[in-house]
């Protein structure tokens, strides 16, 4: 799911940057942060199911299973909510880069607070596998 929020967010600021590209090439690096950015989420959640896989082997009952299963969600769902909502953020950056290019890193902060909670998200799935007990 943070997979698909990646690629829905990362569109997004991509398209936005496409038009301020095609007046003024030379923004391509300022922009380029602000497109990758909501591709974080989806590598978080595939730090999480790398976890996940690693305790495979362990799972000896259903509840583990299960309890692995419902670890998934905290990352798998803030990565798919954040990543669309920071490529909307990110987007309305590229339309600040567009008429005060020095002014990219405001939009990237923006962006940021939108990325702390996937991390938080992350976090929890990570707390919530350790706490599984095999």
């Amino acid at each position: 799911l943070s997979g698909i929020g990646s690629a829905v967010g990362i569109g997004y600021p991509a398209r936005a940057a496409a038009g301020v590209l095609s007046e003024d090439p030379s923004r391509f690096g300022s922009l380029f942060l602000l497109v990758v950015l909501p591709g974080t989420q989806g590598f978080y959640g595939f730090v999480g199911a790398f976890m996940i896989i690693g305790n495979i082997s362990k799972i000896a009952t259903m509840a583990q299973g299960l309890q692995l299963f419902f670890a998934a969600w905290p990352v798998a769902f803030a990565g798919l909510v954040s990543a669309i909502f920071q490529g909307k953020v990110c987007a309305a950056g590229v339309g600040l880069v567009a008429k005060r290019p020095r002014e990219s890193m405001k939009g990237v902060i923006y962006a940021a607070l939108v990325e702390t909670y996937a991390v938080l998200g992350l976090l929890i799935t990570f707390f919530l596998i350790n706490s599984v007990q095999f």
